[in-house]
This record gives C-alpha cells, structure tokens and sequence, in this order.
C-alpha cells in the first residue's frame, strides 16, 4: 500500500528515518517499474542540525525544497557526481529530510542492473548514488509529489526486526562537528526478507 500524505507529515524525522526501514521505494520511468525495500537511512533535523543543508534557516534555490510540505522528494548533486534521493518530512517550512542511502531490489532487476552495469548482488543498490542510479531517479525528480505515480514509497509489510537495525552517526558529515556524531543513520545487512 503507497504511503499517504500524512505519513510524512510526523515531524519526528528520526522516528521515521527508522520507521522507512523495510518500506518499498518504487519507480515508474519510461513506464518501466523498479522497486527496492529501503535497507540504509540517514536522518537530517532541519535548522538545528549542522549536518542539514538547511542549518540555520539556510534557504536556497537548492534547498527550498525541504521547506515543502513533507511528503515530496528532495534530489541534489553531491560531489558534481551523485544524485542523492531524499524524503522531504513534517511540516511546510520545517526542513526534515531523510537520505535513502541503500535499498534492496525487488522489482525490475533487469532494468536495475542495466542501469548500474554491474551483475547482481545484494549490494547493488548500497550506497545513496547507486539508489538513484538503480531506479532510474535524476534531478529533475527534485519536488516529486511521493503520492503521485512516478516516484512513490509503499508498505510490502516486510518487518525488519530490532536486532537487525543498526545505529550510528552519518557519513561523510564530518563538517559538522558534534552534529556529526549524532545516531541518525539506521541500516540493516540482513536481507533475508519476509
């Protein structure tokens, strides 16, 4: 079942960074469907967390989109290089983001490993730039409606139990100091899904 728009909307985006654990992220590009269960996540808490691309009420062409409403998609170019894939999360004008770094492919695996031009693994879609390159997500999906039929998080009902989620600080946001250290990042390597 696809998420509605009130499940974004919880302004507890760490509680939901976890809670994505085990929810289907799915594509529909150039009506070919690709899906994977989300296996990695990052939390980013808004204008309080130095980690945040919208610290201290920074709001920029780029980052205008975390001051949307929850429940769209937020897609940048990190290094020049990566498109990353975020959940845009709680309130209009309280900048939440959650960054998928990881999923596990379900659907369309043909198309996933065209995409990436590795064979298959169970590590094909780990990393955040490999999620978007696995399912087909590019800029122009920055502000995608989340409840719409292009890009979209549904509920497999797949349960990931609590001894299989890991937690820790982010990656590679050593930039911002104590923030840096925070457990906002939560993954599972136990892909055994039922």
């Amino acid at each position: 079942m696809k998420l509605e728009r009130s499940y974004y909307l919880n302004n507890d985006v760490v509680f939901l960074a976890k809670d994505l654990l085990g929810k289907t992220l799915c594509t529909l590009i150039d009506d070919k469907l690709t899906c994977g269960i989300i296996t990695e996540t990052e939390a980013y808490a808004g204008v309080n967390d130095k980690a945040a691309h919208s610290y201290n009420g920074r709001r920029t062409k780029r980052t205008e989109t975390m001051y949307q409403q929850g429940g769209v998609g937020y897609v940048y170019l990190c290094y020049g290089i990566h498109r990353l894939f975020n959940v845009v999360t709680g309130s209009k004008d309280v900048p939440h983001g959650i960054l998928i770094r990881g999923i596990y492919p379900t659907e369309g695996i043909e198309e996933i490993v065209k995409r990436r031009g590795i064979k298959f693994s169970d590590t094909i879609g780990i990393g955040p730039g490999k999620v978007t390159q696995a399912l087909g997500i590019s800029l122009t999906h920055d502000r995608v409606d989340l409840t719409g039929n292009e890009v979209w998080i549904q509920d497999d009902e797949v349960t990931i139990k609590e001894n299989d989620i890991r937690v820790g600080p982010r990656i590679g946001v050593d930039y911002a100091g104590e923030d840096a250290k925070l457990p906002y990042r939560f993954w599972t390597t136990n892909y055994h899904f039922k």
